[in-house]
């Protein structure tokens, strides 16, 4: 028995003993660029990511998304430049890691444009998952520290997709091939303390004019950007850029990139999204005039955080900060003053930041008025607006949502929550970005003015030419 169970099993042992004598080989001789990238990439399907056999239960391999990737056209020794072993190159390895995943959004899309406008292909890198967010218990981890391909979360020119035809910005390339393009000993490495003192105060237009002059003047083809140990936040658009005003600098130039223009789901969330659309079917009375077939167009979603982020919020109150990020647009409804010295200031702030459930009902019902008033005055008095899908972006199981819930629902909403959904091992892993696309194609988005989740919706809303009156906050 045990000698026809080696027999079976004797060709995948010769082969992966085969893989791995070719990896150290081609490792130790210092074989040619692409011989060494194709090694990497088989090493990492069939040993480090456990091959297509394995199936434990365990997080995604996502087996056949890291060989799309490491066959993207642009990964390619022979292309002439800006691409090729001729192209200019800028890698950020002082990014954001193992923080939120929208804490390292908003810089993984600014360091993309500042790349775009600099002339330099931008490497695109896994997202680093803090410890405490990962869906998977440690023994099953695939890795020190868990990690999650940038094409299994959005896709577009930031994660190396094509730019428009007549657009020929180098397209961005994954780390592995910027190992292969760009060896060490050629690339120049630039210190954020070189950099970054000169314009820790400047408007965000500034800071990127800064570096953009930087990359483009620098001769040489490889630039990677490396962190100052003793910068707390060392990001080339750190902590302090985006909880302040001096971000708002960069919409004109950040808005009309294609990095933004061109930015989309994943295959892999777009497939969650269509397999869970039946859910948002609504469940109540028949409306009294033509509504929308199309469950998103009567969709508010709406963004609630709850958990430990109380705790959060009082320190906000205690700090008096003001929203954050893209949040901070004027021009948006539900805008938020801090008022330092002013009599119940912090009872005002937790209302906003840390709602109760029926400041919650309450926010809906005004949300949903104000969208049936703007839908009429666009349209006139015949108008098949109609606003009774509720959709809670929250992972909370808790009396108090089932009481929230229940509360909605007698307001007239048919109500889904995030644990509603149904999905498979990848959509699970990124399901922070299913959410995210949801509250993107809903009618109206309700979210948390201090959230980077919430400025990440705003934006990708405001790309899309959302009316304001459907962008509110708490």
């Amino acid at each position: 028995m045990a000698y026809s169970t080696f027999l079976r099993c004797r060709p995948r042992f010769i082969f992966i003993a085969a893989v791995l004598l070719i990896f150290i080989l081609l490792t130790v001789t210092g074989a040619h660029p692409k011989l060494r990238h194709l090694a990497r990439v088989n090493y990492n399907y069939y040993v480090a990511d456990g091959g297509p056999w394995r199936a434990d239960g365990g997080p995604p391999k996502y087996v056949a998304l890291r060989k799309w990737e490491a066959a993207l056209p642009q990964h390619n020794l022979s292309l002439p430049s800006p691409e090729g072993r001729n192209g200019r190159y800028v890698k950020f390895s002082n990014q954001i890691r193992v923080l939120g995943w929208n804490n390292c959004f908003n810089e993984v899309l600014m360091n993309a444009h500042l790349a775009y406008v600099s002339g330099r292909a931008y490497v695109f890198q896994d997202y680093f998952w803090a410890d405490e967010h990962y869906q998977w218990s440690k023994e099953k981890w695939l890795d020190v520290h868990p990690r999650t391909p940038l094409n299994a979360i959005v896709s577009g020119p930031v994660a190396g997709a094509p730019f428009e035809s007549d657009d020929a910005a180098p397209r961005a390339v994954s780390a592995d091939w910027f190992d292969v393009v760009c060896r060490r000993q050629e690339r120049r490495y630039i210190n954020t303390r070189e950099v970054k003192p000169a314009v820790a105060e400047a408007s965000g237009i500034d800071v990127l004019a800064h570096w953009q002059n930087l990359l483009m003047s620098a001769p040489e083809r490889c630039i990677e950007i490396v962190e100052a140990k003793e910068d707390s936040f060392p990001q080339t658009f750190d902590l302090a850029l985006w909880g302040s005003p001096r971000v708002l600098t960069l919409w004109d130039s950040f808005s009309q990139s294609p990095i933004s223009r061109l930015l989309d789901a994943s295959p892999i969330v777009r497939a969650a999204v269509d397999r869970n659309r039946y859910l948002f079917v609504p469940r109540g009375p028949r409306p009294p005039h033509p509504a929308p077939r199309d469950p998103f167009q009567r969709m508010l979603a709406l963004h609630l955080r709850r958990g430990d982020y109380e705790g959060h919020c009082r320190g906000m109150t205690y700090m008096n900060l003001a929203f954050y990020s893209w949040n901070q647009f004027p021009h948006l409804p539900d805008r938020f003053t801090p008022e330092p010295d002013a009599p119940g200031k912090d009872e005002r702030f937790l209302a906003r930041c840390w709602p109760d459930s029926p400041g919650v009902v309450r926010k809906a019902a005004e949300a949903r008025r104000d969208y049936l008033a703007l839908a009429e005055n666009v349209n006139g008095t015949e108008t098949s607006a109609t606003l009774d899908v509720m959709y809670i972006l929250n992972n909370e199981k808790s009396q108090w949502i089932d009481e929230l819930k229940r509360a909605l629902q007698l307001d007239g909403w048919t109500v889904v929550t995030s644990q509603d959904l149904v999905l498979d091992t990848e959509q699970t892993d990124v399901s922070m970005a299913v959410d995210m696309e949801i509250a993107r194609q809903a009618a109206v988005f309700v979210g948390n003015g201090w959230s980077s989740f919430t400025s990440n919706v705003v934006y990708q809303r405001l790309i899309d030419k959302r009316d304001p009156m459907t962008i509110r906050f708490t």
